[in-house]
């Protein structure tokens, strides 16, 4: 895009912040950068404070025009993206090529895993009435608004994202996935577990009590495959025999 998006953004929140928190001096760089009128910077410079007001109106006309140029922009991007996706997804003979994406061992499958196939069958129908939605509007003879494309736009590439994500997950199941999930949810218990027995075992050290005894044997239980070190802490602290 043309313009600096960060910049707009400045600008922006420097108008977002409330009257006694602006810097005006800030403000008038602002207005220097966008206008290159050194004049009028110097003039504003002399009071920022007493310019304030026309500094804020000058601002916000610029940033209004400033968004309305960056909308327009992110538009036309996201109409150039649909366009793709429309080529690579909703081509004539994509219900075959969905057919063909249907594993072998569909029937074998977990339901949840089942369900993300049935699911982009529902994604790609609505992908298709968003799309011709958007060449409906493409065909009026008046010019189409960016505000009415936009929605339409953003639905069918969030759509497209999780078409992908979920074919990602479908093509990718085995049947090891619930036992690799469940090592790795096991593995962080762990380590949590870790970081708490050794944040415990100072304050029994200093105040011993079965409470605090009875939690950290119960973190104990969650550790896998404790270091010496952490085993021979506990137990010279009498909480391990």
């Amino acid at each position: 895009m043309a313009q600096n998006q960060e910049f707009t953004k400045a600008i922006q929140d420097w108008l977002n912040l409330p009257d006694e928190q602006r810097d005006y001096s800030k403000g008038a760089m602002y207005l220097l950068k966008l206008s290159g009128n050194q004049i009028m910077y110097r003039n504003l410079m002399a009071n920022p404070r007493r310019n304030a007001d026309f500094i804020v109106r000058q601002l916000q006309k610029r940033l209004s025009f400033r968004l309305q140029q960056l909308t327009h922009a992110q538009v036309e991007e996201m109409q150039s993206q649909v366009n793709q996706i429309a080529v690579k997804v909703l081509t004539p003979n994509s219900g075959e090529k969905f057919k063909q994406g249907k594993r072998d061992d569909h029937d074998q499958l977990p339901d949840e895993i089942q369900a993300l196939y049935v699911e982009n069958l529902s994604i790609v129908q609505r992908m298709r009435e968003l799309h011709l939605r958007l060449r409906t509007l493409s065909l009026d003879t008046a010019p189409c608004p960016d505000s009415d494309r936009y929605p339409f736009l953003k639905e069918l590439i969030a759509l497209d994202k999780k078409l992908h994500s979920n074919w990602g997950t479908y093509d990718r199941y085995t049947g090891t996935d619930g036992a690799a999930t469940a090592e790795a949810d096991a593995r962080e218990a762990s380590r949590n577990a870790v970081k708490l027995i050794n944040l415990a075992k100072g304050r029994y050290a200093k105040k011993p009590s079965e409470e605090l005894k009875k939690q950290i044997l119960d973190l104990w239980s969650k550790v896998i495959n404790p270091t010496d070190k952490l085993t021979n802490d506990l137990k010279e602290l009498g909480i391990l025999e």
